[in-house]
């Protein structure tokens, strides 16, 4: 039986989803007074980039769309701080690993001010399709004193396109290489002659072939949402995303040796496909039902209350290499997965704003609860071996191991206070948190099960100075923490990790401009990391991981017609403490230098009038493939463009038309190494050509 959860009552009751009211802010665009949702998810209140003494990246719509990325990890290519091709061409999941930790967002994807409820320890970790948000906002370094367990590396924020008050929408067409083919539809406006309430209606189709043999991705989505504003002081937005996805593409590793240097005078063909088609499965259906409801009591006192349910169900089968077998064989296995998840978040949050011996205060207050359940079958087995460089398919199981069955339960509530201080020209942030973490993983055929029964605090403190030119040097410091999934001797869950992070930054913004510069050094400590000796079948929370780094980050509108985005990271993570020969290490799957720069121009006058052109280059280099540190992925270089053209100029009004190329070059490349059995091919070229039109 779970543990009860040590929670005060009270706390508890107001935790499972008492309600108290949000923000407000004044759309002047309908002419009525109604609540917008614009909050910094570094901060959950409305703080421009320029006055948050934390590293954040805001990723917009006109961002990634230009690029055809299909996926959020896709969307954050051209973002400091972020590694996205830590599994290469699979668009599964979407992995980033965030200053050097690799539960970026599996773990840290937060969805409208709350949590997405995955479970990282299983195949059920839920992505959102970028079609459906406005913006996605990359917040660096630790955020637990809002949000309770995450990465020391930061959280990935993304929000929703909500209901308007103007009537629109949009309706696009995409064809591409690999049989790419998709549709898509975005509606919303009033519903009645007041404009009290409004409608948004967003949906999707695709489907393509993938490099790697007979796999394909298949999506369909759709979310209804309805905006109702009751009153000039209250609000109320129901929202639901259904999603599923028939085929989730390919997910598998070959060995360094074959893939990335040769074995025996030979290459791994990058499309290579060691599985069975028979035996290849991956289905993927989420649900995701909630509101927003916010309300004003004054000019300074708002409150607002955000709940989801989520529930998904995931089914997995695949046929996988681990090594080699002889000269030209892989040893292959299998692994198959059925999981059934249920969980709910609320956060309850009250913002007031007040002035006290001549200092303007900002303070939130909130409490927060998540539960998530899922059931889990595991399954596993042995395959007769594959010939990497002349495969022969059709193979049937060797052997099938004892299944695996395993009920996950984890429950978190936190509660929380943040002081945003202004006086004259200083910023400050102060912030503190607790939190309760239960966590239970049963065996239900025999009953035996880990625990953890914790209670964490989490801080923030940042000081900021703004210059009237628009420079604003600044210094932070936060901690995190995040529950391991692994046991010690005695069966039980290890204590969550701690990380602690100090940052110095400066950011610049010209005043009357929306261009933005930034620059950070951070410097990122994370203990009671799960470790292992070799001849130990338990771990012990004793490793220590550092990360040191920095980013610098610009998006500027040089001209009136050229845009310019670029971005670089030096990251260096190194393994402080193992208890084996990695220590002193660095990190694999970490690039040491990453440089990105995009450029966009479009043409004003003339007979060009209406086409832009888009180039983008991305860079990785300095990554190794094991924590033994022996090999290396070699650096590469990838090419993106773009061209698109507003056929508003010969008189097809709203209809615009663009054609993609990602990896322009074609080039032949590992991504980045697990370790040495399990490397990642990254994608090959993809061409995309789009038909949208606007109304």
């Amino acid at each position: 039986m779970p543990r009860p959860h040590r929670l005060p009552p009270i706390i508890a009751l107001l935790a499972a989803g008492l309600s108290v009211p949000t923000a407000w802010a004044v759309d002047n665009t309908t002419g009525l007074e109604t609540l917008t949702v614009t909050a910094s998810a570094a901060t959950k209140t409305e703080t421009p980039f320029i006055e948050t003494p934390q590293a954040i990246s805001v990723i917009e719509r006109d961002d990634w769309e230009p690029r055809a990325a299909e996926t959020v990890q896709r969307a954050a290519d051209y973002t400091p701080g972020v590694f996205t091709n830590q599994i290469g061409a699979s668009n599964r999941y979407d992995y980033l690993v965030l200053r050097g930790f690799a539960d970026g967002s599996i773990n840290n994807t937060f969805l409208d001010g709350l949590k997405v409820m995955s479970d990282g320890g299983s195949f059920s970790s839920l992505v959102i399709d970028p079609w459906f948000l406005e913006h996605i906002e990359v917040v660096k370094g630790p955020a637990s004193v809002l949000y309770g367990r995450a990465s020391p590396g930061g959280l990935v924020a993304q929000t929703s396109r909500r209901p308007a008050f103007e009537p629109g929408g949009e309706l696009r067409l995409r064809l591409g290489n690999n049989d790419q083919r998709g549709a898509a539809f975005d509606l919303t406006g009033p519903l009645d002659a007041e404009r009290r309430l409004a409608f948004r209606l967003t949906g999707l189709a695709r489907s393509a072939d993938i490099q790697f043999g007979p796999v394909e991705e298949e999506r369909y989505a759709i979310a209804p949402q309805l905006t109702w504003d009751i009153t000039d002081a209250t609000s109320l937005t129901l929202h639901a995303y259904l999603h599923r996805d028939p085929q989730g593409g390919y997910h598998a590793g070959l060995p360094f040796e074959g893939s990335v240097v040769d074995r025996h005078g030979r290459r791994i063909a990058n499309d290579f496909f060691e599985g069975e088609e028979a035996f290849e499965r991956f289905e993927r259906d989420q649900t995701m039902l909630g509101y927003e409801f916010e309300h004003r009591f004054s000019e300074t006192l708002s409150a607002r209350q955000r709940l989801r349910r989520t529930e998904a169900d995931v089914q997995l089968a695949q046929v996988y290499a681990y090594g080699w077998a002889s000269a030209t064989e892989l040893n292959r296995f299998f692994s198959g997965g059925e999981e059934s998840l249920e969980a709910l978040t609320v956060d309850n949050q009250l913002e007031a704003r007040l002035t006290a011996g001549g200092v303007d205060h900002t303070l939130l207050l909130g409490l927060d609860h998540q539960r998530r359940d899922n059931d889990v079958l595991w399954t596993s087995g042995a395959f007769p071996p594959i010939d990497a460089f002349d495969p022969r398919y059709g193979a049937q199981p060797t052997m099938m191991f004892p299944e695996v069955r395993q009920h996950r339960e984890l429950e978190q509530s936190g509660v929380y206070l943040q002081d945003q201080l202004a006086f004259g020209n200083w910023r400050a942030n102060l912030g503190g948190r607790h939190d309760w973490v239960d966590i239970t993983n049963t065996d239900p055929d025999s009953g035996a099960a880990s625990a953890l029964d914790d209670t964490q605090f989490s801080g923030r403190a940042g000081l900021l100075y703004l210059f009237d030119n628009g420079l604003a040097p600044y210094a932070s410091y936060s901690t995190s923490f995040s529950p391991n999934s692994t046991t010690d001797q005695n069966g039980d869950l290890l204590s969550p990790t701690a990380g602690e992070q100090l940052e110095f930054g400066l950011k610049y913004q010209p005043p009357g401009t929306q261009d933005r510069y930034s620059l950070a050094l951070f410097d990122i400590t994370q203990e009671n990391v799960s470790t292992k000796l070799p001849n130990e079948t338990f771990y012990r929370a004793t490793g220590e991981i550092a990360s040191r780094g920095l980013e610098l980050e610009a998006h500027s509108q040089l001209t009136e017609a050229l845009a310019v985005q670029a971005a670089y990271s030096y990251t260096d993570v190194t393994l402080e403490k193992t208890g084996d020969a990695t220590q002193g290490n660095h990190d694999n799957q970490v690039p040491r230098h990453q440089l990105a720069v995009w450029g966009n121009y479009a043409f004003q006058s003339g007979a060009l009038a209406g086409l832009d052109a888009g180039l983008g280059v991305r860079y990785h280099a300095d990554i190794h493939a094991d924590d033994a540190n022996t090999e290396q992925v070699p650096d590469y270089t990838l090419v993106d463009a773009t061209l698109g053209y507003d056929l508003g100029r010969v008189g097809l009004e709203g209809v615009y038309a663009r054609l993609n190329v990602n990896n322009l070059r074609d080039e032949e490349y590992v991504a980045s190494c697990f370790d040495l059995n399990f490397c990642y091919f990254g994608a090959e070229r993809s061409v995309t050509a789009s038909v949208s039109y606007s109304f």
